[in-house]
């Protein structure tokens, strides 16, 4: 079964060089940068959480029509 439901945001996650071993995470909408983490994580699993958060944030924001 092909799962047809349609999800605008992608999250990515990367390594950074500075600090050595640390992660950012970069969120987009249909493809256009949307938001992207202004900290370093420590792993790559906290990384996606700090994403997943903001995306719920901006979900919320544009229900409340700020977004």
């Amino acid at each position: 079964m092909q799962d047809s439901t349609f999800t605008p945001y992608t999250i990515e996650i990367s390594p950074i060089a500075k600090p050595a071993g640390q992660f950012q995470w970069a969120i987009r909408k249909n493809g256009k940068l949307v938001e992207r983490s202004d900290r370093p994580h420590p792993t790559e699993a906290k990384a996606e959480a700090s994403a997943l958060a903001a995306v719920e944030r901006s979900l919320h924001s544009v229900a409340g029509g700020r977004w």
